[in-house]
């Protein structure tokens, strides 16, 4: 049997069509699933673009929902501990980490393993077993991959359409908590701004502003529960800051979160902040390039700077949690403004590169 994906051969190129042999024997542990549905991510623009030094011929895709169609020997439970059986729905964390090195033991930052891999990311497309990315009919999980079997009421839209920006979300601000009645800024409105709105609506801020754009992604920020939303294609930076201080009493916000993946986003963000506030920088996950900074207003505001880099297992489960909270699986599905086939996978990409979409998918 083969399968069909979509390959990047080539930075800046666009994606290729490619059949890939599935394996007919699974190694204790392992599984194979069918992909249902497979998120687009603004990773996957910069990984398009060069921006991440990763192997190529590539399979991208690291948030994807699918079927069960084989288990390997041992694997019968999920990572919450629910029975596996061939047939059942699933999704999966991304990543999976050795567990024994200085930051997984030593440090407890295992988003930082000197051996994680991650699916869509760090796998050659021409080495066995090939199907290492969810941009393809058929994904090949590795031993020790964390699966989570997903409840019935729990469509496959919401799980996707949150993609990995809500366990992004929710460990960066597990980093830089949100207080009850804290005044928010979000840089950016793409699906990780979006998540970062819920989680601090969630959380309980008194006020969020969203700063970010097209107006489509303006529309969805008031959906997820923004109180202002602020075109950066129609304010400068100056009348932005004038606005976030007009908002917030003069102060400036107890919490400013990056979401835009922007390195320009970071000179700007800290201007943002109350003296005294919260700076967290979630969006960056690609070497775009650098900023000039002036680190005065570090000191002079007494500002606290946080990073967070990529999620574990604990936030892909807490993710899932959140989205049987309310309506926040209704938003994160209605999210999904754009779906295409597999054929179609390059389209889909410079969908999401031109800003034209909530959030793209791909269902093979």
């Amino acid at each position: 049997m083969k399968a069909r994906a979509a390959v990047l051969v080539a930075f800046n190129q666009p994606l290729e069509l490619r059949d890939y042999p599935v394996s007919a024997a699974l190694g204790p542990g392992e599984a194979l699933v069918r992909v249902e549905m497979a998120g687009i991510c603004g990773t996957d623009v910069h990984l398009w673009k060069g921006e991440l030094p990763v192997p190529v011929p590539l399979i991208m895709g690291h948030e994807s929902v699918g079927r069960l169609e084989a288990l390997g020997e041992g694997l019968s439970r999920d990572w919450r501990g629910r029975p596996l059986a061939v047939g059942d729905r699933v999704t999966w964390a991304s990543s999976i980490v050795c567990g024994e090195c200085f930051y997984c033991r030593v440090k407890r930052q295992p988003t930082r393993c000197v051996s994680r891999k991650a699916y869509g990311i760090s796998y050659c497309a021409d080495e066995p077993p090939h199907l290492r990315g969810g941009h393809a009919e058929y994904i090949h999980l590795r031993a020790g991959t964390a699966i989570f079997r997903l409840p019935e009421e729990l469509p496959t839209e919401a799980v996707v359409g949150a993609g990995c920006a809500l366990a992004t979300a929710i460990h960066g601000v597990e980093r830089c908590p949100i207080q009850w009645t804290d005044t928010v800024v979000i840089q950016g409105t793409g699906p990780v701004g979006l998540a970062a709105i819920a989680v601090a609506r969630q959380a309980g801020a008194r006020r969020i502003i969203a700063l970010g754009g097209p107006p489509h992604r303006l529309e969805l920020a008031g959906r997820f529960g923004a109180d202002v939303a602020i075109d950066i294609a129609a304010a400068s930076p100056e009348e932005r800051r004038r606005q976030v201080l007009e908002e917030t009493g003069g102060y400036g916000a107890d919490v400013v979160i990056e979401c835009a993946g922007l390195p320009e986003a970071v000179a700007e963000g800290p201007e943002l902040c109350s003296d005294g506030g919260r700076y967290l920088v979630l969006g960056q996950y690609a070497n775009a390039g650098s900023i000039w900074f002036n680190p005065h207003i570090i000191t002079r505001k007494q500002l606290e700077i946080r990073g967070s880099w990529g999620f574990e297992p604990r936030h892909v489960d807490r993710a899932l949690s959140f989205l049987e909270l309310g309506r926040w699986k209704e938003l994160f599905a209605g999210e999904i403004t754009h779906r295409y086939p597999l054929t179609k996978a390059a389209e889909a990409l410079e969908t999401v590169r031109q800003w034209r979409a909530g959030k793209t998918v791909l269902v093979p």
